[in-house]
């Protein structure tokens, strides 16, 4: 049974990665238990699995796992990923996105051997864009927030380790995902969460702030299918093609909301906010690389995924899935 690492294993996309991918493979999750990590998102039957808590920058510990376990393919998902979070405190963002980057490379440098990397970015590094346009992996980054900064940073500081040292990596973009697991301070679970509490959903701005949606799944099977066909060195976008404006987002959630066999009345309104510093209006990812070369699609249709991420926030939210009753609701853009 071939091994794969996952870092980060315990957040959101990581731990979707995961549930997919124990059915065929061995899994080494490793995460430094952050206030977003959470061990109820791994499927509680899974079988070819191991665990460790520890933080990428453990270099040391890094060598050691790859020495015993020998695995063939690294996911890197552990990262600071909150904009929020990041204007209000940059270092983490720092220590992790661009300094943990760093040890994992130094770290698959030394050990010298067969070992793909695939990294896990986002489409905010591409920056703010002009209506119309599509980022595409050939374009400049510019990145607006500390946040974004950061994952540039590990993107570049990346393709500067596969340029000098020939580490055998691949770099992945993608758009904003939504879906089961994700920490209730992003967009998404954040909306369900005040119409739940019967709370004003703040929206930064006037709400025109335009993002790329994807179904975390999607997103999942895109990873693996770079990790099996991906070329090494080379950059894939990945995205589902369907945009929304913010306002669009609570409208849609609260108009499933009414139309599902729910049983309070939705009382939550609308509630603009002062806008955030820096604040980029759009984002869109121009995605046929990964469409073209790979034979990857999306398939999800999005209100049927919203409808039962929705379902399933509804449901945790009853049994106190997030245990962790005093995290801060934060006006969220990114995954």
């Amino acid at each position: 049974m071939r091994k794969f690492i996952v870092t980060g294993g315990l957040g959101f996309i990581g731990s979707n990665l995961i549930n997919i991918l124990q059915k065929k493979y061995f899994i080494i999750n490793i995460d430094k238990v952050s206030y977003a990590s959470n061990h109820n998102n791994i499927d509680p039957y899974i079988k070819n699995y191991k665990f460790y808590k520890q933080d990428i920058n453990n270099k040391i510990f890094i060598q050691n796992i790859l020495k015993k376990y020998k695995p063939s393919i690294i996911f890197n998902l552990a990262a600071e990923t909150h904009v929020d979070r990041s204007i209000d405190g940059p270092r983490q963002f720092i220590e992790s996105n661009i300094i943990g980057v760093f040890n994992l490379l130094e770290a698959i440098r030394s050990y010298n051997k067969k070992i793909k990397l695939i990294h896990v970015s986002t489409d905010e590094v591409y920056g703010d864009l002009k209506k119309n346009y599509k980022s595409k992996e050939e374009d400049s980054y510019n990145p607006s927030s500390p946040y974004s900064a950061s994952k540039a940073s590990g993107d570049l500081l990346i393709k500067s380790y596969i340029r000098t040292y020939k580490v055998p990596a691949v770099i992945t973009n993608c758009c904003n995902n939504f879906g089961p697991n994700q920490y209730p301070e992003k967009l998404i679970p954040t909306i369900i969460y005040k119409i739940l509490n019967k709370e004003s959903i703040p929206i930064y701005g006037k709400g025109e702030n335009i993002r790329e949606w994807i179904y975390v799944k999607d997103h999942c099977d895109a990873l693996i299918k770079v990790a099996e066909k991906g070329v090494i060195g080379e950059n894939y976008n990945i995205g589902s093609g369907i945009t929304l404006n913010n306002i669009q987002i609570v409208k849609k959630i609260i108009s499933i909301f009414k139309n599902i066999n729910y049983d309070r009345k939705v009382k939550s309104k609308i509630l603009l906010v002062k806008d955030r510093p820096g604040h980029d209006l759009r984002y869109c990812l121009n995605s046929s690389k990964i469409r073209n070369e790979l034979k990857w699609k999306y398939k999800s249709n999005f209100d049927q995924r919203i409808n039962e991420t929705i379902i399933w926030y509804i449901d945790k939210f009853r049994n106190n899935y997030f245990k962790n009753k005093n995290f801060k609701y934060r006006i969220g853009q990114k995954t």
